[in-house]
């Protein structure tokens, strides 16, 4: 059974100053990038949740076969983005044994790394998550098992799914990510962007 993949993408990037989505590197925007990894990692189905800038977003980028949703209380914080995604994810994929919880700004991330989580989550015998680690803390990407969807529904406001790796429902194993820490939040991010 393929773990589905659920990437938020609904925020407003207020500190940045423009949709951190559609900042280009490779060629690709940010979140085009993310979806390939997502599929060539074997994820399936991939459920995107937007918000802010939703039209520009659309008329930007080509999301093929991924599910996209809209969040409409995306302002609320992030947990109602990962509430939109496992709702369509419902839809999409009801089999679905777990998510693999994305952003779209992390800079280091491979779909090697996707793939390692997935395939960490698929060989407990148990319910398990599976984070990433990386600045001495564990994070996104993480696979979350369809029994804990209940624990990320009761997420509100800006409580991430990392409030769950600090008091885990189930077993926590980690997949280590060099560098998962670099991301785009501000101006001075931009830098480490490779020219186009």
């Amino acid at each position: 059974m393929t773990v589905a993949a659920l990437l938020l993408a609904a925020g407003a990037s207020r500190r940045l100053g423009r949709p951190k989505q559609l900042l280009r590197l490779g060629g690709e925007t940010l979140l085009e990038r993310v979806l390939r990894l997502a599929r060539e990692a074997g994820a399936a189905p991939t459920v995107a949740v937007l918000g802010a800038h939703e039209a520009e977003i659309r008329a930007s980028v080509a999301f093929g076969d991924c599910v996209s949703v809209v969040n409409r209380d995306w302002e609320q914080g992030i947990a109602t983005s990962i509430h939109a995604g496992l709702h369509a994810l419902d839809k999409a994929a009801p089999d679905a044994p777990g998510a693999l919880l994305m952003n779209c700004d992390q800079l280091r991330l491979t779909a090697a790394h996707l793939r390692a989580l997935m395939e960490t989550f698929t060989a407990q015998a148990g319910r398990a998550m599976v984070a990433s680690a990386y600045a001495g803390a564990q994070g996104t990407p993480a696979v979350f098992p369809r029994d804990v969807f209940p624990e990320l529904l009761a997420l509100s406001g800006d409580r991430g799914a990392r409030a769950l790796f600090a008091k885990p429902p189930c077993p926590l194993l980690s997949v280590e990510l060099p560098l998962g820490e670099v991301d785009i939040d501000l101006p001075d991010d931009l830098a480490q962007l490779e020219p186009d």
